[in-house]
């Protein structure tokens, strides 16, 4: 029971000291990934994942961009024997998110942007925003969890043509967990509260540094739907190996 006491005071004191010494330098931080797979023979197919991130740290301010697809071309063999090529997947998102930093360290109010076009999915579109706050809950010099929760408003289109609308509650988390100078451990997680569906998605990730700019990243992500139409599946996964430049 001594040792759980101590524990806590211990780990806010270091927590504080990785807060100090580890402020985000000022500027512009950005990376972009790739990731493609081909296939032929028995299987002819063609799929590329990508995604390009802009984050800008001011003095007040810190700001991210970001923009995300995925699509997938497979061939396939028609009753008559033909064969055809034809769009299996399809997916981009964007986003934006402005946050100005409050006196204590890395407290912050967000304002949120988002805009998914799944030709695909439960909602072939989707929109929202949303303005709330984050803070960082815990730090240490290995790991790192900053938490945001707020309320927003979302707009979707259903794959059946039916529009909604409704008030929502945000709630996300991003895990970071150094697992050797050249590797890193992430989770990042959001849920979405609406009126009548209940949208989360998760991203498990590694990433192994290949030189300064240049990274490996393994990924496993999840999306997930409660409320969907009977000819769709409520969650969605993706499994990806990318590369990843820093600049």
């Amino acid at each position: 029971m001594n040792a759980k006491i101590l524990f806590f005071p211990l780990v806010l004191l270091n927590a504080d000291c990785f807060a100090a010494d580890n402020a985000p330098a000022l500027g512009w931080n950005n990376s972009a990934e790739l990731g493609a797979i081909s296939t032929s023979g028995n299987t002819v197919g063609n799929s590329v994942t990508g995604k390009l991130d802009a984050h800008q740290e001011l003095r007040n301010w810190s700001n991210e961009y970001i923009l995300a697809g995925y699509f997938k071309d497979e061939e396939i063999k028609q009753a008559s024997g033909a064969r055809v090529r034809q769009r299996s997947a399809q997916r981009y998102s964007l986003s934006g998110k402005a946050a100005f930093k409050l006196l204590e360290d890395h407290n912050r109010l967000f304002a949120l942007a988002t805009h998914v076009d799944d030709r695909f999915g439960a909602y072939t579109r989707y929109s929202t925003l949303g303005v709330g706050y984050g803070t960082q809950a815990y730090a240490t010099t290995a790991s790192t969890m900053d938490v945001e929760i707020g309320p927003g408003y979302f707009r979707g289109a259903r794959s059946t043509g039916v529009t909604e609308t409704g008030m929502t509650i945000r709630g996300a988390a991003n895990i970071k967990w150094k697992v050797s100078d050249s590797a890193q451990m992430s989770q990042n997680m959001i849920v979405e509260r609406g009126t009548s569906n209940v949208h989360s998605q998760a991203e498990t990730a590694l990433r192994a540094k290949i030189n300064g700019t240049m990274q490996m990243k393994a990924a496993y992500s999840i999306r997930n739907d409660t409320s969907v139409p009977a000819d769709k599946r409520n969650t969605d996964t993706q499994t990806s190996l990318t590369l990843v430049y820093s600049f």
